[in-house]
Parts: C-alpha cells; structure tokens; sequence
C-alpha cells in the first residue's frame, strides 16, 4: 500500500487553516505548522489558528450584490471551514457577517485539531522548505517571520512590497453612556440595532478632528518610513490628514440615522460601534483603525459623546504588512515559479481582507489536492468571485504597480447586458452570471 506524503502548511491562519481542511477532508495529510505561541507576532494576542488581529467583520453577507458576499456564497458552496465556524459564531453585524472573535478562532482550531489527517506543530520554520517535503503551501500572512521572509526574498530575488495595517480599539458596553448614544443600524438594515451610534455636534466634530491632527503618534523606523498605507486600512489620523471633511463622508458619515435623544437634529457626523462578541459586551469602533499612541488614544476617543467613560478592552495599533509581488513570482495555481513544490495562499499573495485569504487558502489547497491526484484542474471562472480574485494576483494585475486588493466587481470580465441597467441592477447582473459558472466548476473539479 502507498503511503500518501503530507502536504506541510506554513502558517495557520485564515488561509492556512482553510487550505489544511480541504487537503485533508479530500483525504490528504497534512502537516500544519504554526509557530506562535513559541515564536510570537506584534499583533496576535493568542495561540489559536486563524486568529482575528483587527476587525471582527467579514464584511458584506449578500451574496446578490455585493462582491464579498458573493465570495461568502462560493466559499459556502465549496465547503469553507471558515465560512462554517464564522456562520455559527455570528453577531449581530447589519448586513454584514460579524463574528465573536474568541469563539471563531476556538471553533477552527477545535476542528482542525481534531481532524485525524491534520497534525499541527508548533515552531518556527525559518527558511525555505525543504524539497523533500515535495508540497508546501506557505501561508504566514501579513506578519511573516524575517528568517522566512529574507529566505523568500534571497530566493526570488524580489524585494518584498510592504504596507502598514492599522488596528480598531475595542470598548466595554457597559462603559458606554447610553444617554447620547443609541442602537441603530444605518438605514435600518439587518435588525435595525445592530450598530451603536455616538452623534456629532459641529464644534464637537472640529475639536475631535484637532485632536487627532495634534495626537502623539507612533515613530516608524527610517526603514519603514517610505512604507505605503492600503486604502481600505487608512488609520483614522491619517484620513484626518486629507482634509476636515475626510472623516463625515467615511467611517463618520452621519446619513442613515436618526439620533432617538435628538431627532430634530441632523448631527454633523456619527461614530458607530460594532458587537465584537457573542455575549455582546464588547464593541469596536468602525473604522478607528488608529497609529496614534495609547494614551493619546483613550484621551482623544473619550472626546466622542457618549465614551467620555469609555474602558478599553484594547487599543488601537499598528503593524507592518508584507506581500509578495505575486504576478510577477506566482503561476495560475498559486505556485512560486522557480519553485514548483511551493505554493502561497493568504494576504502574503497580496490579496486584502479576510474572506479574500482564507478563499485563496481554499484554491491553493484545491490546487495542491489535484497535484496529489495527479491531475490537472482548471482554476475558477473569471466571472466568479474566487477566479476574479485568482486572475487578479497571479497575472491580472501590473506588477509593476502591484497592491493589496479586495474582491470587487472591478475585477471581474463586464456584463453585457441585454438592456440598460446601472447602479445596484448592474451588480445583480454580476452575481447571477457567476453562481452557476462556480457551481459547473465545483462539479467538475470534484468529478
């Protein structure tokens, strides 16, 4: 009887636990390996696998128009542990999906660990895998360790492209003053009260924003000072920095909401607050992703009506990003070009976000799983979310301009539709086209 060799995983994060649940629920062991707690990072707190270091949020759930629910939608389809573990670890979130952060991270690392096919260890892997592992996948994300990552570097002969990844504080409810603040979901959506909302006078507006221009922040390093910032990560000083009104037409913007204390009264802008846990007693700040010091921090947040009481059950931070110029270095299947026997999946392919990693995850495990078979596989249609976001790391994009990227419609081949539709109709047309398409491909590759 031939023994199958394991595929080792560097890395259990989103994208390395997903890739260990679909090798070894097709039957592959796996070796998942996972250096914290013995090597620790600057941003994880535990030792648990995929570990959510910033928001609790996978963003969007509607999966008929809005691109990040339609990848919620594929993974679903394509028997994602991490959808899984975060459907039955929901908050209350609006439209979105929004999870207890401590009981997700339980849940995979619950499953993975007791998976007969999946062996985690424990350590650091501080070079390049060895070639007779024969299949590696490397998903250390964002913060992977220097040894590994100068061995990357020293391999390809690229310099890796970084970024900073700011991270929101989280507030005790019950040190919220509820006599300012209030529930309310911007346009009612989900429950209607799955948001609390902390209105805005104009002076108050102005002052917060001096503040956050004045605050003390961190000093990045001369190495990293040169460093871009992801869009869609902005700390919230730095919005600040890009004009007055930056912050009311963005995380602050006070459309959608009626403040029940004031109703008469349009406030200049709104600081919402998501649940965080399932027992709901604990909120973050959307959007307040923030380099600013602690204690400016707890001073200048304190100044938002209805936190001027606020306890903290973390504040705000900063950690450098780093990813791989993936067009240029990956093929289609997520492989490293000068070498084969290594795959990547998770955010060090540059894809942003945590559905999009733990997708990529997915694929690379697909991909690896189909190479142990000996056969080839196609990857997912352009027209899907999952192959949109695949095109778009190994070869869509200009490498010479490479960035983090989040699934969009942007990313995926235009409609042609049979008559004139724009707006939200146009997005419909998007999902429609590809639920079928991932579906033909799901049944074939499984086949």
């Amino acid at each position: 009887m031939t023994t199958v060799k394991p595929v080792h995983i560097i890395g259990a994060g989103l994208a390395g636990s997903e890739a260990a649940w679909q090798l070894a629920g097709a039957g592959v062991p796996v070796i998942l390996h996972e250096m914290r707690p013995t090597r620790p990072t600057d941003a994880h707190q535990t030792d648990k696998c995929a570990e959510l270091v910033c928001s609790n949020s996978f963003r969007s759930d509607d999966r008929e128009y809005n691109a990040v629910g339609l990848i919620h939608d594929e993974m679903r389809r394509a028997g994602s542990l991490i959808i899984k573990c975060a459907d039955a670890h929901k908050v209350p979130a609006g439209a979105a999906l929004a999870v207890d952060r401590e009981g997700f991270s339980q849940a995979v690392t619950d499953a993975l660990v007791a998976h007969p096919l999946i062996t985690l260890e424990r350590g650091e892997i501080a070079g390049l895998p060895p070639q007779e592992w024969e299949q590696t996948i490397i998903a250390t994300g964002p913060l992977t360790s220097g040894p590994l990552a100068e061995a990357i570097r020293t391999a390809t002969g690229e310099e890796s492209l970084a970024f900073f990844d700011a991270i929101a504080p989280i507030v005790y409810k019950e040190s919220i003053n509820f006599d300012k603040a209030w529930f309310q979901s911007r346009y009612d959506k989900g429950d209607g009260k799955d948001y609390i909302n902390c209105p805005m006078n104009e002076a108050e507006y102005n002052a917060f924003i001096d503040a956050l221009l004045a605050g003390e922040k961190t000093e990045f390093k001369d190495w990293e000072k040169d460093t871009p910032y992801f869009d869609g990560c902005l700390p919230i000083e730095v919005m600040a920095e890009r004009g007055r009104e930056t912050l009311r037409h963005g995380p602050m913007k006070p459309v959608g909401l009626t403040n029940p204390h004031d109703p008469t009264r349009k406030p200049r802008a709104i600081v919402q607050l998501r649940q965080d846990n399932a027992l709901g007693t604990i909120y973050n700040i959307v959007g307040f992703q923030t380099k600013l010091k602690y204690g400016a921090q707890a001073d200048i947040f304190r100044m938002i009506p209805g936190l001027e009481n606020a306890e903290f059950v973390r504040l705000g931070g900063i950690h450098r990003n780093t990813f791989l110029n993936s067009p240029r270095l990956l093929d289609p299947t997520l492989r490293l070009k000068i070498r084969p026997d290594i795959r990547f999946a998770g955010q060090i392919t540059g894809c942003e976000g945590y559905v999009e990693s733990a997708a990529v995850g997915l694929m690379a495990g697909r991909f690896a799983l189909a190479e142990k078979q000996g056969r080839d596989i196609p990857a997912p249609p352009l027209e899907t979310a999952m192959g949109a976001l695949l095109n778009h790391i190994t070869g869509g994009a200009d490498e010479s301009t490479f960035q983090p990227m989040n699934v969009n419609f942007g990313l995926f081949p235009p409609v042609e539709p049979t008559k004139r539709v724009k707006g939200r109709d146009r997005k419909k047309l998007y999902t429609d086209r590809a639920i079928p398409l991932f579906d033909d491909w799901l049944a074939s590759i499984n086949s």
